[in-house]
């Protein structure tokens, strides 16, 4: 990205973040009345936390973890609570319109700035709650969910395979090593015969993250751990990733498939995207499956759910993926299904099953509302 197009795109998103910033003042901190001088304390930390999230932003990927870890918790922290506090303000408006629109707004100006404070006290509480629930539920962890896929042409000896699907974990300035060991563990524990990564395992360089992926070492199964890039390993330098996860024992699928025992096909391809962005990357799912048996099941990963139209064009019968978070926090748990159909769960498009996985970590806010991280088990049985 060019200087200019920097500077544009930095002006658009600091424009957006100051109106709505602005916003929440005018609607939530002035009509709450706050005696002197906790008015003015609350005014410098919702426009300091503005000027943080750009700076978190700039810092993500070259400061020392020292600096970055603190910075990054306060403001995707922020991100979280402030996106409620916008929500509920701007429901307090409707709500604060529908009386003006009815007449059930009192003239007495008394009264007003009453209900203006009684508003402004909900919008914080309903926000801070929120973020509180979520805040929690993230912290559990991810769960194990267990589903079975039925494939056709699946040979009778390998009904009851288990794959485990790990994606999204976002190993970064808010999950490390310890949260890793942990999925680890309970991936482990699972005894699968075979563990795929569906991208997105990191949000930062391998010379910041190399510590904390360390635990990937562990990761165990008979046929193998295999990963495919998500579109933040493009942000994070896919090619080093890459070589680096090859030294843990985690190899990669890059537009080509690999024969498992004579059982299935396993095929993966570089994210849809982002991809396109490195020279000799991309998403080239014909590449990925020439030359196949094609006797025998086709297990496709791809990072995003978009690929499943050309999956299933080319004969794919089950197709895992991740990318969604399945919106992570209400309401992009419903909005995300604008982009696209497939945002959570297990699916069937023509003769092609699709899994979507909700992610096992967390992307920004550290967060879950409306939706569960988890370690998926894929059992596999005849059609």
């Amino acid at each position: 990205m060019s200087l200019t197009r920097l500077l544009i795109f930095l002006a658009i998103i600091l424009t957006v973040l100051g109106s709505a910033h602005f916003y929440v003042w005018r609607r939530v901190i002035v009509p709450a009345g706050l005696p002197h001088p906790w008015g003015r304390i609350a005014t410098l930390v919702l426009f300091g936390m503005l000027v943080l999230i750009p700076v978190m932003f700039m810092t993500l990927r070259s400061a020392p973890h020292w600096f970055v870890k603190p910075v990054a918790w306060t403001a995707f922290l922020w991100m979280g609570f402030f996106f409620y506090l916008l929500v509920f303000a701007l429901l307090g408006d409707l709500l604060r319109g529908s009386a003006w629109a009815t007449g059930l707004l009192p003239k007495d100006p008394e009264r007003r700035g009453f209900i203006g404070r009684l508003i402004a006290g909900g919008v914080a509480l309903a926000a801070f709650t929120t973020g509180a629930a979520g805040l929690l539920h993230a912290a559990r962890g991810p769960k194990v969910k267990k589903l079975t896929v039925p494939l056709a042409n699946l040979p009778p000896e390998a009904s009851g395979y288990k794959i485990a699907q790990l994606t999204d974990i976002h190993i970064g300035p808010t999950l490390g090593a310890e949260f890793l060991t942990t999925v680890v563990r309970d991936t482990n524990a699972l005894s699968p015969d075979l563990i795929v990564i569906t991208g997105d395992l990191v949000d930062g360089n391998v010379d910041q993250l190399r510590e904390r992926v360390a635990p990937l070492d562990d990761l165990n199964a008979p046929d193998g751990v295999w990963f495919v890039t998500g579109n933040h390993e493009y942000y994070s330098g896919a090619d080093e990733w890459i070589a680096h996860i090859e030294t843990l024992g985690v190899r990669t699928l890059r537009n080509e498939h690999v024969d498992v025992r004579g059982l299935f096909t396993l095929a993966g391809v570089d994210d849809h995207r982002e991809a396109k962005r490195l020279p000799g990357h991309g998403e080239d799912i014909p590449r990925a499956v020439a030359g196949r048996d094609a006797s025998k099941p086709l297990v496709l990963l791809a990072h995003q759910p978009k690929a499943i139209d050309e999956a299933a064009a080319h004969g794919v019968d089950l197709q895992l993926s991740g990318h969604t978070h399945g919106g992570q926090i209400a309401p992009f748990n419903w909005l995300t299904k604008i982009e696209t159909p497939y945002t959570n769960g297990l699916y069937q498009v023509g003769k092609t099953w699709l899994y979507v996985s909700p992610g096992t970590g967390y992307w920004g806010p550290p967060m879950r509302i409306g939706t569960t991280s988890e370690i998926t088990e894929i059992t596999l049985t005849r059609a």
